[in-house]
């Protein structure tokens, strides 16, 4: 019996669509015979999250009724608290309700799913967007990708047979809720805090984290290793800048690593909500949310991501949140603070962000020690150095501290 926080949903069960074995073979072969459709590399993502449990309670894409109720009221049409709409589309009139088909990646060309197709159906994009992300500026990289969207939206149940290159290219890191689960149980922790981070960690992420250490059992600190948007920094240098802080600056057996493979939408709050839902399933107590989870740009207020954790029905989410005030280096205090905690003023301090981060190395500028440890300072200098394409990074709000 574990101990352990249950998987979302009303069954509290992973439910993975991942086959293996002698059905595995046999779908992946009856696949090939089946029409295809090209998925974007989100949708992709998306599918190997159901695939591996993550995504618990889904077993397929979304029906017009369940991404109504996603978009206005965060619960799919049966009732279960959901906060974004997954949702597979296509300009493919010949599709029709009822057909099997195969779901290939259009990045790598690999059968991804086979689904039976239950609907078909349009939507209003904008409507989503609003929903979503609070705008609908398609400088927004999640309203961008609603908006390229194909013309329908296909619902239906599905079979996941592949993981695409993540077990390949991320070894260990890439880990599956059962796998996760396993961990914790083995280590004895039942109090597990997550940390989201798509960046290299500088010295307030540290601090985040260390506090929960301070108060749980121990951190998981899970990377998103998909897709992110133009300017990030790649998986791979995330993970050897991640690995040097918690081999060197973390007492050993405080935290766990691992990395999940969804794209990030950059929807703030409501994505916030889905890191918490997601990391429920890997078996996560506690979400750690800081200034501007998830954000992008100044589409958000900087806590706008812990406030919505209150506007939420009771017993929504068995995952608390674990909010943390604006964190930055005090020069007067000597170290790191946070605002319920220094006493001193702006001028005397030092915030960090890793927007600002990826600017000052971007232009081959130096980070003061206050600001990110020597050894990732040095992995992230060797990165950009050695980028062929220089990609301009622009500063916004929540990166300065100049928001309302």
């Amino acid at each position: 019996m574990s101990n352990l926080i249950t998987p979302h949903g009303t069954e509290e069960k992973l439910i993975p669509l991942l086959l293996e074995d002698v059905a595995l073979e046999a779908e992946t072969a009856r696949a090939r015979g089946l029409k295809s459709i090209r998925i974007t590399s989100r949708e992709a993502s998306d599918l190997i999250m159901m695939g591996i449990g993550a995504f618990t309670p889904l077993t397929g894409f979304m029906t017009k009724a369940d991404w109504q109720g996603v978009c206005d009221n965060l619960t799919m049409a049966d009732g279960t608290f959901w906060p974004i709409p997954i949702t597979l589309s296509t300009d493919d009139e010949d599709i029709k309700e009822s057909d099997d088909i195969a779901l290939v990646d259009d990045d790598t060309g690999t059968i991804i799913a086979t689904m039976q197709v239950s609907e078909k159906y349009t939507i209003d994009k904008a409507h989503e967007c609003k929903s979503v992300f609070t705008t609908t500026d398609e400088e927004h990289p999640g309203v961008a990708k609603v908006m390229e969207q194909g013309k329908y939206n296909l619902a239906g149940p599905v079979k996941v047979i592949s993981e695409s290159y993540y077990p390949e290219q991320f070894g260990d890191l890439y880990q599956r809720p059962a796998e996760s689960r396993k961990i914790f149980e083995d280590l004895g922790w039942t109090r597990v805090a997550a940390f989201q981070t798509r960046n290299p960690m500088h010295r307030s992420h540290e601090y985040l984290a260390k506090i929960a250490v301070e108060t749980m059992d121990g951190v998981y600190i899970h990377q998103l290793i998909g897709k992110l948007k133009e300017g990030d920094i790649p998986a791979d240098v995330r993970v050897k800048a991640i690995d040097a802080l918690v081999n060197n600056w973390f007492v050993k057996g405080s935290v766990v690593q691992g990395g999940y493979p969804m794209e990030m939408r950059y929807a703030g709050p409501r994505e916030a909500l889905l890191h918490a839902v997601f990391r429920q399933n890997y078996g996560c107590s506690h979400m750690i949310i800081g200034r501007d989870h998830a954000g992008v740009g100044d589409y958000y207020g900087p806590f706008d991501a812990q406030k919505i954790f209150n506007e939420i029905p009771e017993g929504a989410l068995k995952c608390q949140n674990m909010n943390i005030d604006w964190t930055f280096h005090c020069y007067k205090c000597g170290g790191m603070a946070s605002m319920r905690t220094c006493p001193h003023g702006k001028d005397d301090r030092l915030l960090l962000s890793g927007t600002m981060v990826r600017k000052t190395l971007s232009e081959g500028g130096d980070l003061p020690s206050e600001f990110s440890r020597p050894e990732i300072v040095a992995i992230l200098q060797n990165y950009y150095q050695n980028l062929e394409e220089k990609v301009e990074v622009k500063l916004h709000g929540a990166a300065t501290g100049d928001v309302k």
